[in-house]
């Protein structure tokens, strides 16, 4: 007597072994316990080898290419078992058909009779790979010329992911539209919220590669570009109202008509107060009227400015220009200088100490009070910085060497306090004054003539 355990009975586990009972069998000893008397037999072992024996000899009859008829004997996730006639095939599913196939069971059924091609065997292993869809004609053959660059087609969407949607175009052919491609101003959503499985979409060709059977398809370029209808309703110089999406570090972000963004940078938030003060006055939500200043389609991006929507304070201000002398009212007095709003314009600056006179003596800021009028020489301006500095030194030294070019020198012997008491008397003299010293002139000149 011999013990068979259960798992050496069949090459696969079985329930009933009643129709083995009685049936003489080959057995193999795998365990021998002559002192005890125990025998381990094993029938699987027997069968297994004999199995070896006929793959061996089935393979031997079998050639890569052949084409030959089958049983769906087992179906997993990844493909299905063919029964070749006592040896097995995979037949994997990405080989079942030319088109997406996401489960075997889409297309086989266990028992199912197939006609498949042997597209592989590896006689050391006996591994067998089997094709179906190398029976049909290959779809991708003449690609290019069935699916131009820049065509568009109608298809249906198979499968989504994280990096966008296949797109069946025919059987067997398939294309991405990559998340980037999906739509002009939807940038980080996913694309599932975009298009669903099974849905029909008009897709347009931007890429076909024959080697690696890949198609670029975009969706959003099947609709009119957005920036290119704003641009033609909102030119340069329009007026637009948007909602204020977003504050950044450097400007905001309004929602415009045609669910596209624009965006006024700080500087052109306002023209007097620094852009970091005013972007706190607004916040999400409000409604905002801009001026379109630049729209740049390639980009994608559109420029705006509120401040704009005022007049440009330089317009009013063409008399600032370095040398010219302004008329400026103290706005506040400080330690190190004076803050001045130059009358006539919107433009304020700050005197520092050092030019608020010719002499040093002079140079006290204590000496103004908010509200007085000082007279400047423009030192200063920048229109594109849109700065100007002003100087009362500069002017007094300036008005002291025209006064020197036109009352005298102090080489001729004259003081300057000659020259400059003369300069300003001449210039506070009335016309009558100096009518009268004109004609007293004119007559001593006639009387050294008579003479």
């Amino acid at each position: 007597m011999a013990f068979l355990p259960r798992s050496q009975v069949d090459i696969r586990p079985i329930r009933d072994v009643s129709p083995l009972m009685n049936q003489p069998q080959p057995f193999q000893i795998l365990k021998m316990d002559r002192r005890r008397g125990n025998i381990v037999v094993s029938r699987r072992t027997v069968l297994e080898e004999t199995r070896a024996e006929q793959r061996q000899e089935l393979v031997q009859n079998l050639e890569e290419g052949q084409v030959i008829d089958g049983v769906v004997k087992n179906i997993t996730d990844y493909g299905a078992f063919v029964d070749l006639g006592g040896i097995d095939g995979l037949l994997h599913v990405t080989d079942i058909a030319w088109r997406r196939v996401n489960h075997p069971t889409e297309v086989l059924n266990i028992g199912q009779q197939v006609k498949v091609k042997i597209i592989k065997i590896n006689h050391e292993t006996h591994r067998i790979s089997l094709g179906m869809k190398q029976l049909q004609d290959d779809p991708w053959q003449g690609i290019e010329a069935k699916y131009p660059v820049g065509a568009r087609f109608k298809g249906r969407v198979t499968n989504i992911t994280d990096y966008g949607a296949f797109v069946e175009l025919e059987p067997g052919i398939e294309g991405l539209i990559h998340v980037s491609e999906m739509s002009w101003t939807k940038k980080n959503v996913h694309p599932g919220k975009i298009v669903s499985t099974s849905q029909e979409v008009d897709v347009q060709i931007l890429e076909v590669d024959p080697v690696k059977r890949r198609i670029s398809l975009g969706l959003k370029q099947t609709m009119r570009n957005p920036w290119e209808a704003f641009v033609e309703k909102y030119p340069p110089g329009a007026v637009i109202e948007g909602e204020v999406k977003n504050k950044t570090e450097f400007g905001l972000f309004l929602g415009l008509d045609g669910d596209v963004d624009g965006m006024v940078h700080l500087s052109d938030l306002d023209w007097k107060r620094p852009g970091e003060q005013v972007i706190e006055e607004y916040k999400k939500g409000d409604k905002v009227k801009a001026k379109v200043l630049d729209v740049d389609v390639e980009k994608e991006r559109i420029s705006l400015g509120i401040k704009q929507l005022a007049g440009d304070p330089l317009e009013s201000a063409a008399e600032l220009k370095k040398g010219a002398v302004v008329t400026s009212e103290v706005t506040e007095v400080k330690e190190g200088g004076i803050d001045v709003k130059i009358v006539g314009t919107d433009f304020t600056t700050f005197i520092k100490r050092s030019e608020l006179a010719r002499d040093r003596g002079e140079q006290r800021p204590e000496r103004f009070s908010p509200g007085q009028k000082v007279d400047a020489r423009v030192t200063q301006f920048d229109r594109r910085t849109r700065k100007v500095q002003v100087s009362i030194k500069a002017l007094e030294v300036a008005e002291e060497k025209e006064a020197i070019a036109q009352y005298g020198s102090t080489d001729a012997g004259a003081t300057l306090g000659d020259i400059l008491g003369t300069a300003l008397r001449r210039a506070t003299e009335k016309p009558s004054d100096k009518a009268e010293k004109s004609e007293t002139s004119d007559e001593s000149e006639k009387s050294e003539d008579q003479d």
